[in-house]
Parts: structure tokens; C-alpha cells; sequence
């Protein structure tokens, strides 16, 4: 099944105001996802937020539950907020999602001077070198991590060295970096300790997820006895 893409044409943007780019299984989409899209918005000043659900993610198992699902369940979400919109293309393309792929494309369709910022928390991007052609990531877009309050992540015994050496001449203080792409910023995030895994195990023991996610997504799961 083909669905259609959410994401307005490039036209009805601001010409260059700086646009975040978030993918990722949302399997499902939860309050964590959406608080983390809001605060970096704000943080960065982006226009808008664009939500890619992954179709067939290479680095993973196969998300548990069908990306047409998946797909309506972010378009759910983001409904009422203007500054939230999602694209289909992972989902409808036949062959797996890397993310570098992903960027190159909208990166030709928005033009080499649009500025992307590339949102992800800290787990991701601690295994970042772990991603295909990650180091082309940073000629395409910058990239914002999502940190816990008082989290020294670049020290951290968990990054690799290679993404710190990487990293160490890129980091910037703040959301107005110079340029389209190439820098890192770490945002102080709101904790929210939600998880999809917590919230699939909660759904298939017959638990409530209710103020985990959004009434909406909720509501669809039931409807179509996802997680059950």
C-alpha cells in the first residue's frame, strides 16, 4: 500500500529557515518523541519538524508492527501542531531506509543552502559510527542531540573515539550555527522516561498506556488491535 506524503511542498517554506529532520521506527509514536521534537524546535528555531517513520530499517530487527501503521500513527500524532508535518518516503520505498540516503534526497530537493538539522537522542548518537556512511551525515545536515540535564555526553565512556574526534571541532553552544550543515548541538532535554519497548509490553498484557501517548495513537491501536 502507498501513502501519500504529509510534508508540504518546498514552496510553502520560508526560504532557508532552518527545518528538523526526525526519523526513526516510532513503534510506537509517544509523548517522549513529541516532547523532544517541541523543545529542540524551540531550542534551534526551526520552522518546521519533519517526522520520517522508517520503512525497512537496516541496522535493526523489523519493527513489530507494519510501517502503513506506523505511518498513520505519527500522522496522528502531529496533527494540530503546525510546526509538525511527516513524510511517507521511507515507508513507501522498496529498499531499507539509511538515513544518509534519506538526507541526500532532501537535501537535492530543498536546495545545497537549506539548512537541516537532524534530531536524535544520545543513545543514537552514540552509535553513531555504526550507521552507513555516517560521516557523510555532517556535509549534509547538523546534527542535535537530545541530552538528560547535567549529562557530560562527550565525555562519556560510552562514546567511541572515533565520533569524538569526529565531533570535537563541531560541537557549537547554541541553534545558530553558520552554514547548512557540519555542526552538533547538545539540547538539555525535559527527562521523560518512555519507552516504545515499555509501551508495546504494557499494550499486549492488557495494561493502560493512557498519558503515554497521545489519546489519538491510542485509539488507533485499539482500533486496529495493534500490540495485542
Amino acid at each position: 500500500m502507498t501513502v501519500a506524503s504529509h510534508a508540504p511542498h518546498p514552496s510553502s517554506l520560508t526560504p532557508h529557515a532552518p527545518i528538523g529532520i526526525f526519523g526513526g521506527t516510532f513503534d510506537p509514536i509517544h509523548f517522549g518523541h513529541l516532547r523532544l521534537a517541541e523543545e529542540m524546535a524551540e531550542a534551534i528555531g526551526l520552522e518546521r519538524v519533519r517526522f520520517i517513520p522508517a520503512g525497512q530499517p537496516p541496522h535493526r530487527a523489523a519493527p513489530r508492527t507494519a510501517a502503513v501503521h506506523r505511518l498513520e500513527m505519527v500522522r496522528r500524532a502531529v496533527s494540530g501542531n503546525p510546526r509538525f508535518e511527516v513524510d511517507a518516503r521511507e515507508v513507501n520505498s522498496p529498499r531499507p531506509s539509511y538515513t544518509v540516503d534519506t538526507l541526500a534526497a532532501l537535501r537535492a530537493e530543498l536546495g545545497e543552502a537549506q539548512t537541516l538539522w537532524l534530531l536524535m537522542g544520545a543513545d543514537a548518537f552514540l552509535g553513531l559510527t555504526g550507521w552507513h556512511e555516517w560521516q557523510r551525515l555532517f556535509e549534509l545536515a547538523h546534527i542535535a542531540v537530545a541530552a538528560r540535564p547535567g549529562a557530560q555526553l562527550m565525555q562519556s565512556d560510552a562514546m567511541p573515539d572515533l565520533l569524538r574526534h569526529a565531533v570535537s571541532h563541531r560541537q557549537v553552544a547554541d541553534g545558530s550555527a553558520a552554514g547548512p550543515a557540519g555542526a552538533v548541538l547538545l539540547c538539555r532535554m525535559t527527562p521523560l522516561d518512555i519507552s516504545a519497548t515499555a509501551i508495546r509490553d504494557t499494550l499486549s498484557r492488557q495494561g493502560s498506556a493512557r498519558y503515554l501517548l497521545p489519546d489519538a495513537v491510542l485509539g488507533y491501536i485499539h482500533e486496529q488491535k495493534l500490540y495485542a
